[in-house]
């Protein structure tokens, strides 16, 4: 059976939220300083420092009416309320808000802004970022224990999705890479002692292969994956100096057939000139001995290292 991905609600799509320039604010919450500052005047209930040094005539307490008092708190209330919703719009980050678990809208605007304090706000990165994984276990296709480091290029594209559609985004972003690690690992050998087949050691394949499977699982979240690619993949250290030793037993094999194909065209070019030549009238007896002779001969001078044949 087919695996399917996974489908976020159709229903979170990000969409700008209201926000006001920061100079709305202000000017409100200055206001309402103002007035509160005129009615405790007023109503004398302003110290009589405050108001020498403000300039203004003195006037006498008289007590504090109900209605004073209302007006008082309304204008410190409208103050809090003003100067409480003044917010730092960042280059790079965007803000997600809600209001009682329902999403409100994201502001991606900069510089000083108003939002309703009401609002909760979940400030999100938006920038290109990338992430270096430390070496994650793996095996190949034959089981083989690896260690791989992978770097994964990514930016969050729809904010209420990356805020609202998953408990923590950026660890949902490193267990997708670590599944499609897994997956994609599994399917070739990372080394091909014999022959020339496919192995893990095509980095850019298995690269692409990662940043599809990767980027697919994410797309549902808001995020997008622009690279997900092995940096380094080696053998677990366990296992390290076993692979090690049966790599050199494969080149020494390699080697081997190299020489020994040389010494087979070497020796049938040799009779075949001897005998065109005239030079020597051999039977077949005579000229297996004379194939055998020769092959030893060049099988010796191209296996024996330099160094011994200088001491011989």
């Amino acid at each position: 059976m087919r695996r399917g991905s996974a489908q976020a609600d159709g229903g979170l799509v990000e969409r700008d939220g209201v926000a006001l320039p920061g100079w709305v604010g202000l000017a409100a919450g200055a206001l309402a300083l103002v007035g509160c500052g005129v009615v405790a005047w007023w109503s004398g209930a302003l110290p009589e420092d405050a108001g020498r040094l403000l300039g203004l005539p003195y006037r006498p307490h008289r007590g504090l009416a109900l209605g004073t008092g209302a007006l008082l708190a309304a204008g410190g209330l409208l103050a809090l309320f003003a100067f409480g919703g003044l917010v730092r719009g960042k280059v790079g980050y965007a803000s997600v808000l809600t209001l009682f678990g329902d999403y409100r809208g994201t502001v991606r605007r900069t510089g000083l802004l108003w939002v309703s304090p009401l609002l909760l706000r979940h400030r999100l990165d938006v920038r290109l970022r990338h992430w270096r994984s430390e070496p994650l276990p793996a095996v190949d296709a034959n089981g083989t224990a690896l260690r791989v480091v992978v770097l994964v290029v990514w930016r969050v594209r729809d904010t209420v999705r990356a805020a609202l559609a998953v408990a923590d985004h950026e660890r949902y972003l490193r267990e997708q890479v670590e599944a499609a690690l897994a997956r994609v690992l599994s399917r070739l050998p990372a080394d091909a002692f014999h022959g020339a087949s496919p192995t893990l050691r095509d980095t850019d394949a298995v690269g692409e292969a990662m940043t599809r499977m990767v980027a697919a699982e994410c797309a549902p979240v808001g995020i997008e994956v622009f690279s997900a690619q092995p940096t380094r993949i080696e053998y677990a250290p366990e296992i390290a100096a076993a692979m090690r030793r049966r790599r050199i037993a494969a080149i020494d094999a390699q080697h081997r057939d190299a020489v020994l194909g040389s010494v087979v065209d070497a020796v049938e070019d040799m009779v075949r000139r001897l005998t065109e030549r005239g030079l020597v009238d051999l039977d077949d007896y005579e000229r297996k001995d004379l194939v055998k002779d020769l092959a030893v001969a060049f099988y010796t001078g191209h296996a024996l290292p330099a160094g011994a044949e200088r001491g011989a």
